[in-house]
């Protein structure tokens, strides 16, 4: 992918010589495709392609379509995810009201559960997908093949159907209504195996941490198989961006409920505050920008079911993917769903500069920067009195980890649950007619124990 980004910069770099400015005006249909060449520690490298397509008219509403669709069809190679996904969202369809619905497919035969409430649980890299090394497996698996470790894999299959309405009430003010249907598979993980001295070797599917949760009874029957969601939402939502995709200023505010009307109920509560600051400084390419999130959700009724708890409720889905906490939704330089908790506050600050900006191909370009700071701190925990009755002075202890890692050290450590988790770094942005915009950003986390090393994340749009 960085070299992907190297050829894509150098070439709208030297088009910016050759070409003229323009007026900005888009007309018509505008398509925007990329190959999702990415790569992630949590995942491995993406294969596959993304794209929008637009309509803008006769550019009367201009940067913001009439009509946008989202899609994508991507396979990793080290954690098996298949996605598919298509979205359409547009505020034109009906008059006074906008339509956002998306379906959504996700195969995760080797997905990572990192356990819950942040930096209470450990994270052992020793004990993560080592499937190239001989480790001592527990006496309790009897199977030869099974000698390969990742303590931390489970596998998910998920179908998700969404449509969100909005609807005027004042000039930037709306009401916000919409239903989410969830189709969720979980279980031990699913692999194909690899040939080691002429032999298969799988995965050992007790030695997991998903596993010890099942047998301890913190996930419980109801929920380790997965299970179905319908969640309903209402709410109000404030708007005075002079754009969408990359707002130069104005103030984004959502305040609405979410509950589950199937099988285990719950509720939660959402409010997100977004602030754009345009920086009276003179750039070529437009005046720097300054942009910042305050963010709270928490379940006020209810506990939320293990196959619910990583969603992370939106109005308007910005990306394929809504989970959090960790990688490119909410604080980044985590790994991917690292903080399962019931309630989470957090903030994302960044300066948005741009650099230069230049036509290609009737195409309006521009390349940006933004150095970035996150934090968050959890308000509610996840299943905390079911971990507590297996817990010994707050801490919880499996002898598998143990055996694995050649320590005493505990799995769970109730004290670290309320740490503060922050982060900061830069993204490089690449953006075509202010709206398809390919972004990449690099993190690092500082908070103990939640460290991923160097983090990258690479995809489409602006975090918020």
């Amino acid at each position: 992918m960085k070299k992907i980004f190297s050829i894509l910069i150098l070439g709208l770099g030297l088009a910016v010589a050759a070409l003229a400015q323009e007026k900005e005006m888009k007309t018509g249909w505008s398509m925007g495709i990329l190959p999702t060449a990415t790569y992630s520690v949590d995942n491995g490298f993406q294969a596959g392609a993304f794209g929008d397509v637009y309509y803008y008219g006769d550019g009367g509403t201009y940067p913001d379509p009439l009509h946008k669709i989202s899609w994508e069809a991507s396979y990793f190679t080290h954690s098996h995810r298949m996605r598919l996904y298509l979205a359409y969202d547009s505020k034109y369809l009906i008059p006074n009201m906008r339509v956002n619905a998306s379906v959504t497919y996700m195969n995760d035969p080797l997905y990572s559960l990192w356990g819950f409430n942040g930096a209470a649980s450990t994270q052992n890299y020793d004990v993560w997908s080592n499937r190239d090394q001989d480790r001592a497996i527990p006496a309790s698996t009897t199977d030869p093949t099974l000698t390969n470790i990742n303590y931390y894999g489970m596998s998910r299959n998920m179908l998700r159907i969404l449509a969100n309405f909005q609807g005027r009430i004042t000039d930037n003010l709306n009401w916000a209504a919409g239903a989410n249907f969830w189709k969720w598979n979980l279980g031990a993980m699913k692999d194909n195996g690899v040939d080691v001295d002429g032999s298969k070797r799988y995965y050992n599917t007790e030695a997991t941490l998903y596993n010890f949760l099942t047998n301890a009874g913190v996930i419980s029957e109801k929920e380790k198989n997965g299970g179905t969601a319908l969640e309903l939402n209402a709410g109000l939502v404030y708007d005075t961006r002079d754009m969408e995709a990359a707002p130069n200023r104005g103030i984004w505010a959502e305040a609405y409920l979410n509950g589950n009307v199937l099988n285990q109920g719950y509720l939660k509560a959402c409010a997100y505050f977004r602030h754009y600051i345009s920086i009276p400084i003179h750039i070529p390419a437009g005046e720097p920008v300054f942009a910042y999130r305050l963010a709270w959700q928490q379940t006020i009724a209810g506990e939320t079911p293990l196959y619910m708890i990583q969603n992370n409720p939106l109005l308007v889905q910005r990306n394929m993917i809504s989970e959090g906490f960790g990688s490119s939704n909410t604080i980044r330089g985590l790994r991917e769903n690292r903080i399962l908790a019931e309630g989470m506050a957090w903030a994302n600050t960044e300066l948005r500069i741009k650099l230069v900006k230049f036509t290609l191909a009737k195409q309006y370009f521009y390349i940006a920067v933004n150095p970035f700071f996150d934090a968050g701190i959890i308000t509610k925990q996840y299943k905390a009195d079911a971990l507590n009755k297996i817990a010994v002075d707050g801490k919880v202890y499996d002898t598998t980890f143990n055996t694995l890692t050649g320590t005493t050290d505990p799995i769970y450590d109730a004290s670290k649950a309320n740490l503060l988790v922050y982060s900061g770094g830069a993204g490089l942005k690449i953006a075509m007619n202010q709206n398809f915009i390919v972004s990449a950003d690099f993190a690092k986390c500082f908070t103990a124990g939640m460290d991923a090393g160097l983090w990258i994340g690479i995809g489409i749009n602006y975090q918020f």
